[in-house]
């Protein structure tokens, strides 16, 4: 654990204090040395892992190895899968909803999306460390493989149906698109629903993080 000689406060001494605890080294450093280490996005704290334990190596999903996630609360039957999310800002507030709202693992299509950065961690406020992400090159034989599972594959579009309206119990995979152009034509057309949400100001639509948060807890209420 690396700590900025000027980061002070009851902060510092919490994490300085859970170290001690389980015996994690932490180190008081000049604060440039942070920056240079993980760029501009650091609190004036930062630790050093050996990789994202819960992010796997770029690849499709190999039929049945779908695993739930660690954490308690969440659940191995609700799937979200991300394609062409680039800012990395939004990448990361979008994982910590699904976070929140105890999905059992993330499917990000690689080509097109923002990396796991440190950006994406931080706005994630710790999602991208507990959530069990998977970096997939093909979404459409993903969501293939994942249907002959039993999953119910539903995209997001503006025009869809709201999500009070479907079914969203079960074995569910929820697909959201990137910022500028949504989900891709193949991805709609392996959907078995689409979903939207109604807008009833004027504008037009919602950042994607927004409108998942919508769409996910839909899913919670009647899942719960």
């Amino acid at each position: 654990m690396l700590v900025a000689a000027s980061r002070t406060g009851r902060r510092r001494e919490e994490i300085e204090e859970l170290c001690r605890r389980h015996r994690v080294a932490c180190e008081v450093v000049p604060e440039r040395r942070l920056t240079d280490l993980a760029g501009p996005v650091h609190n004036g704290m930062a630790a050093e892992i050996a990789q994202f334990a819960n992010t796997a190596e770029i690849a499709t999903v190999p039929q049945g190895t779908i695993e739930p996630a660690a954490a308690g609360g969440a659940d191995p039957d609700l799937l979200v899968l991300l394609e062409d999310v680039q800012d990395p800002r939004n990448l990361g507030a979008v994982l910590r909803v699904c976070e929140g709202a105890g999905v059992g693992q993330v499917l990000i299509r690689d080509r097109g999306s923002a990396p796991v950065s440190p950006t994406v961690a931080k706005t994630a406020a710790g999602a991208s460390e507990w959530l069990p992400i998977e970096r997939i090159v093909n979404a459409a034989q993903t969501l293939e493989r994942l249907k002959a599972e039993g999953y119910w594959i539903y995209g997001t579009d503006p025009a869809g149906d709201a999500p009070w309206e479907v079914d969203l119990k079960g074995k569910v995979v929820l697909c959201f698109g990137g910022e500028e152009k949504g989900l891709r034509a193949l991805t709609r057309r392996i959907c078995d629903r689409l979903i939207g949400l109604p807008m009833r100001g004027r504008v037009g639509s919602l950042n994607i993080s927004t409108a998942a948060a919508a769409v996910l807890y839909e899913a919670v209420r009647q899942r719960t």
